[in-house]
């Protein structure tokens, strides 16, 4: 079964995003009984970007480090899942028990600037 699940915006706007939801929860939509169809309807907790913010120091995080490389590449690329959820906002995703990242690292020029004589 899947929700639709409308976020605010800090700008006054909104969201809407379709989660994934366990079968046979109840949603309600200011305190009433939405029902359990195939699509079912509710409100977030917080704004949009308020969840987003959640996963901001795990991704800040892993482009810090990656940018700390003594041999620091010209280009980092780092791709992850966000799962949203109407209560507990934003979230790594992951199909294990461990989050991944895929993380690409490019370097345009030779690694030692003299070896090029």
């Amino acid at each position: 079964m899947s929700r639709l699940v409308e976020f605010t915006t800090d700008d006054g706007g909104t969201v809407v995003v379709e989660v994934a939801s366990s079968a046979g929860s109840l949603v309600t939509r200011g305190g009433d009984h939405v029902g359990d169809s195939s699509v079912v309807f509710a409100r977030a907790q917080q704004t949009f970007e308020r969840a987003l913010a959640h996963v901001r120091p795990a991704a800040q995080g892993v482009i810090d480090e990656l940018l700390s490389l003594e041999n620091r590449p010209d280009e980092v690329s780092v791709e992850f899942g966000i799962d949203l959820h109407a209560e507990a906002g934003a979230f790594i995703a992951s199909a294990s028990t461990a989050s991944n990242f895929k993380v690409r690292l490019t370097w345009n020029k030779p690694a030692n600037p003299s070896a090029t004589s």
